[in-house]
């Protein structure tokens, strides 16, 4: 399961509403990992005063305004399986 994560957020001073929310979403097995970093934005007013928005709330935010929670996990463990079982490989065949 992927461990999500705001990073940062961008807000308007004037009245602490978020514009921008910067996340990370990390899936871990064993010596295997894999993450992602991307922004979604916001528009409107706030409804939430700054100070007590929760770091759940602007992930609800992110995955109700286009972040595909489960594309993205998906793809982390796509990532990992491919770590564990690789189809490609690099390197020279005449250093060994």
């Amino acid at each position: 399961m992927a461990t999500w994560n705001i990073t940062q957020t961008n807000y308007e001073t004037a009245n602490g509403f978020i514009t921008t929310a910067h996340w990370t979403a990390t899936e871990v097995d064993g010596e295997y990992s894999a993450s992602v970093y991307g922004t979604c934005g916001f528009t409107g007013t706030p409804t939430i005063p700054y100070a007590q928005v929760t770091m759940q709330e602007v992930l609800d935010w992110c995955w109700a305004g286009g972040v595909d929670k489960d594309a993205i996990e998906e793809s982390l463990a796509a990532n990992i399986a491919l770590q564990k079982n690789p189809v490609v490989e690099s390197g020279v065949p005449w250093a060994s």
